[in-house]
């Protein structure tokens, strides 16, 4: 299943894009990262079998372990990608959520899209680890 994260905004060279490359570089599924303008430009088709997760402050908020099981249900289903959209600075409207699979949010406070971009990779990085019994990840 290919990881694919897809977001508003160029992240350039700075302190979020190192979180970001160095989570990326510890990641073992396939993966890739799609950058759209802030405003315009269209998402890339969809091929069939694909999820849609947008980070939203209107999701859910998951814990570490929820995450990985839905990584590990949509990998094990056949979902052939994963796509995870982080928008510019208004969000998402009405439309763009109803037609996700999923909206999960970090927390009820609003975060800057490069820092969402940042914990997000973390965040699947840590989902790979705890479903290859990794010890990165502690429960309570």
């Amino acid at each position: 299943m290919l990881l694919h994260i897809i977001a508003r905004g160029k992240i350039g060279r700075t302190p979020e894009s190192d979180i970001v490359d160095r989570y990326r570089k510890r990641l073992t599924l396939p993966h890739k990262v799609t950058e759209l303008p802030d405003r315009g430009g269209k998402l890339p088709p969809a091929p069939s079998g694909t999820v849609t997760v947008m980070l939203d402050e209107k999701g859910q908020q998951l814990s570490s372990m929820d995450f990985a099981r839905h990584i590990q249900n949509w990998r094990d289903g056949g979902t052939r990608e994963c796509r995870f959209l982080i928008g510019a600075a208004d969000g998402f409207d009405e439309a763009e959520r109803a037609n996700a699979d999923l909206l999960i949010a970090f927390g009820s406070m609003t975060w800057p899209h490069m820092m969402a971009r940042a914990m997000l990779t973390e965040q699947l990085w840590r989902a790979c680890s705890i479903l290859a019994n990794h010890p990165y990840h502690r429960e309570g």
